[in-house]
């Protein structure tokens, strides 16, 4: 079964115009795959430094890991992350008088 597609105007910034054809990217391609990430209940996407996606791509493309192996790190940093700030948030309720 073939799916259906609607032809859409879209609006872009001429930098992210050049961008993306000197990476050669299809853009339509590039926009229902961010739609599907978008609407999926179990995809995040999180921003973070240059160094640390630097770090990302280079751990995945270099050991096969894809995201089910994170994950369990992920989870793992997200406890410490709660823990840390469930403490701050305790020493400053024993300062409220």
């Amino acid at each position: 079964m073939t799916e259906a597609f609607r032809r859409i105007s879209l609006m872009i910034r001429e930098d992210q115009h050049e961008q993306l054809a000197e990476l050669g990217v299809n853009m339509s391609g590039l926009v229902r795959s961010l739609i599907d990430d978008h609407l999926s209940e179990s995809k995040i996407t999180l921003a973070v430094s240059s160094e640390t996606a630097d770090l990302y791509r280079e751990i995945v493309s270099n050991t096969g890991s894809t995201d089910a192996d994170i994950e369990p790190h992920l989870r793992a940093a997200l406890k410490s992350m709660l823990k840390d700030r469930i403490a701050r948030m305790e020493k400053l309720h024993r300062t409220i008088k």
